[in-house]
């Protein structure tokens, strides 16, 4: 699980984008150049740095001009495999308020069209629809944003499946394998070999994939013992008497 710590600050984030960002520089538009740069050596590099791509959004809201609907939508696709945490909604939030120019004829802009796709494939997500997503995602609805964008962002599929794995990891202690490939859109040898690089144990005879223990999957019973003294039970009988008896009403 990513910690706060590390979220606001990558360890793979360079000197040069810690000083854009943790300073008033972020907000200075002949930077974004250098962001949008350090976008696409994330796409490249399976890096992720959430704070960096916000100054992003930030600066096309603050400077409408300077808006590229290409970046949006790659921060978006970034942001879709943080689920469950929140990286995708306040990428949305910024969004919003965004005062975009008129599209040219030219190039017309697709953000207006992948938004909905990319808002429902984070729904899916986000609910542990993992099926649902897979057969979303290989549809033909999809086909501009997989072969114009997510094909591009090198170890996209195997992000979302870490994002099935996390899930499965909190819920679950054993899982039938095919229940599992369906999460994963994984099957047979494919399957086999994720699982053993999981460190997870399938047995062949019945097709259960058996989860290690952790926080998440133990239910554990908790007792709770509380040790109240005579002197403090004492006052609190007082003081129900006090509270219980009639108001006596002068004449």
């Amino acid at each position: 699980m990513t910690s706060a710590a590390t979220w606001a600050s990558p360890p793979t984030r360079p000197p040069l984008i810690e000083t854009l960002v943790s300073g008033v520089d972020r907000y200075n538009p002949s930077n974004v150049s250098i962001l949008e740069d350090y976008l696409y050596h994330q796409i490249r590099s399976e890096e992720y740095d959430c704070l960096a791509n916000l100054a992003i959004l930030k600066l096309y809201q603050f400077n409408p001009d300077l808006y590229n609907p290409d970046v949006v939508i790659n921060i978006l696709i970034k942001a879709l495999t943080s689920s469950p945490f929140p990286d995708f909604n306040l990428c949305i939030s910024l969004l919003d308020e965004r005062t975009a120019p008129a599209p040219s004829a030219d190039e017309p802009d697709p953000l207006p069209q992948l938004l909905p796709l990319l808002t429902q494939l984070h729904a899916l997500l986000h609910q542990c629809r993992f099926p649902a997503f897979w057969a979303l995602y290989r549809s033909d609805n999809v086909e501009q944003l997989r072969d114009n964008y997510t094909v591009e962002c090198v170890g996209f599929e195997d992000a979302v499946r870490e994002v099935a794995v996390r899930a499965v990891k909190a819920a679950f202690t054993s899982i039938g394998s095919e229940r599992l490939g369906t999460y994963l859109d994984l099957s047979k040898d494919d399957l086999k070999a994720y699982v053993e690089k999981l460190g997870w144990t399938l047995d062949a005879s019945t097709g259960v994939v058996s989860i290690p223990p952790n926080p998440d999957n133990q239910i554990e019973s908790t007792v709770v013992q509380e040790n109240i003294q005579l002197p403090q039970l004492t006052k609190v009988i007082a003081h129900a008497a006090q509270t219980s008896s009639p108001v006596v009403s002068a004449v």
